[in-house]
């Protein structure tokens, strides 16, 4: 790595293109397995903002998001009414979309359901029995969009309560949570990530 942590440039997965921000973002953060399960359900609501528009967009107001959502903890949010609706729609530095807002209440309280019986974590984790599953894809255009695996971990969500959750938008959201390894075979970070997908699993 350089000296901020980001991967040497050659063989680097092309979609990050050359933003500082963007290389960083993947360099340091794309695929790294994500346990936690507030973080975990912050990475989906993210994605599921980013529904018709690019992530750098939504990356670049990442930090406004997180303080309009009050640090997405979903137990504040699920109490969420009108009037945090209307500030948020008021908020220029973030998505301002009412479905996605109101479905960030709605998805937080699904959240806290399925916290009730099990840890968000678990839940997710569960779908690929815990371990990453490492893709060894040589060029983005044999990356898929979605998978049947993904359209299921979606059924199950939207069973859940949730919205803003279909296959792509949850296949995207396992590529950067690390459910799945889908950095290219000649990038830097795939074998970095690989051997993260090895640690043993927490619980």
């Amino acid at each position: 790595m350089t000296e901020n942590g980001a991967e040497a440039a050659e063989g680097r997965c092309l979609w990050c293109g050359t933003d500082p921000l963007y290389v960083a973002y993947h360099d340091i953060e794309w695929g790294v397995p994500e346990r936690d399960g507030r973080a975990l359900w912050e990475k989906l609501i993210l994605d599921g903002f980013q529904a018709g528009l690019s992530w750098i967009t939504i990356l670049r107001k990442r930090d406004a998001f997180r303080a309009r959502f009050q640090g997405f903890e979903p137990e504040i949010i699920a109490r969420w009414g009108e009037a945090e609706v209307a500030a948020a729609l008021a908020d220029p530095g973030i998505i301002r979309h009412r479905g996605k807002i109101e479905a960030t209440i709605g998805n937080a309280r699904a959240y806290l359901a399925i916290a009730e019986r099990q840890d968000f974590s678990d839940f997710l984790w569960d779908f690929v029995d815990g371990v990453p599953i490492q893709n060894r894809y040589a060029k983005q255009s044999d990356v898929p969009a979605q998978t049947v695996l993904s359209a299921r971990v979606s059924r199950a969500l939207r069973a859940e309560g949730f919205r803003f959750v279909g296959p792509t938008i949850v296949y995207a959201f396992m590529e950067a949570s690390g459910l799945v390894n889908d950095h290219l075979v000649t990038c830097p970070a795939h074998a970095r990530v690989a051997k993260l997908g090895h640690a043993p699993r927490q619980g």
